[in-house]
């Protein structure tokens, strides 16, 4: 479906932008690839590695509309990835994560409703559900900004959805690469409490299952994939050879647990075989039948009550499995 298109990644300079660029690469001929970031050192490297002649770099910010809208200019998709990310960071720093993920957010889609763009996904976290920090917080905010999006498209028929997964294995800042370079340079690794759990993905299943979603959706859905927890202290016993880790406490708006589907979501919640969708609040303008999806495949409603958390999770990432997915990190 990307044949022959023009497709913008915002925040394209990223672990995840770089990813998805070299995957349509492989597997499509797109007529542009549009990369919108505001790291100009990360532009210079990126169009190191990739040259090809359908590659365009914007340098740009997402909370620059004027910009932005330049970028936009006969686009067919979009990805929407740029965010700030960091936890703690945001904590410290809560107007410069409200101006980029909310208000980013926004220009996203005011710019792409104005330029016809055909399908719009942007990238979610299970810190958005039942958010208990401010980059959840801003996350949750995004999600309903681009899913109440579908009702004031009018006749310009643009479509949005989110998708929204766990921490991606070897991503910039996430804990592999973190953990690698402690273990490079002889330090202990460190847990920030030992009943902590996480959902993960490796780089490549979230770009697979983003360019899925393009196909599956109708607009209005978030999109969660089915993946494996795992407790961050095996993680680190895996990853040590000395099986030693330090404690050094929770920080600031961590969680023991990620959720990537709450209880009260649950009642809007369809099961599919390898991922499940959260369908919107509130329909005005389209009313498609979200259990068929656009590839018609079939999804079920979940049961009351039902809860997707990372510590209760049916799928455990075990020592050997990790060991060799992260051979590639």
């Amino acid at each position: 479906m990307f044949n022959n298109k023009n497709i913008l990644i915002t925040g394209g300079t990223g672990s995840f932008g770089q990813k998805f660029t070299r995957t349509l690469l492989k597997r499509y001929k797109p007529n542009k690839i549009i990369i919108y970031s505001r790291d100009e050192q990360k532009h210079f490297l990126m169009a190191q590695k990739f040259d090809e002649s359908c590659m365009r770099y914007f340098v740009g910010d997402v909370r620059d509309f004027k910009r932005l809208n330049k970028a936009m200019m006969d686009v067919d998709y979009v990805i929407h990835a740029a965010a700030m990310k960091h936890v703690h960071i945001a904590e410290y720093n809560p107007m410069e994560c409200i101006n980029t993920n909310v208000h980013g957010a926004e220009f996203v889609i005011d710019s792409a409703i104005q330029n016809g763009v055909k399908k719009v996904i942007a990238l979610s976290t299970d810190k958005a559900a039942n958010p208990i920090n401010l980059y959840g917080a801003t996350k949750l905010a995004s999600d309903k900004l681009f899913i109440a999006a579908n009702n004031v498209v009018g006749d310009r028929h643009t479509i949005f959805s989110v998708v929204r997964y766990g921490n991606v294995m070897g991503s910039n800042g996430s804990v592999i690469p973190y953990f690698k370079k402690l273990l490079s340079q002889n330090k202990e690794l460190t847990i920030t409490d030992e009943r902590m759990t996480r959902f993960l993905i490796t780089l490549q299943q979230s770009v697979d299952f983003v360019m899925k979603s393009f196909e599956r959706m109708y607009g209005g859905e978030i999109f969660v994939p089915k993946i494996p927890s795992m407790k961050m202290t095996k993680l680190a016993l895996a990853m040590s050879e000395e099986k030693k880790y330090k404690v050094i406490g929770m920080r600031a708006g961590e969680k023991l647990h990620e959720a990537m589907i709450t209880k009260e979501d649950s009642l809007r919640t369809l099961e599919f075989y390898d991922h499940y969708v959260i369908k919107p609040t509130i329909t005005f303008t389209q009313k498609p039948d979200f259990g068929k999806n656009a590839l018609g495949e079939i999804g079920k409603p979940v049961k009351d009550g039902f809860e997707y958390i990372s510590n209760k999770n049916n799928w455990w990432l075990e020592k050997e499995k990790f060991l060799e997915i992260i051979k590639d990190v």
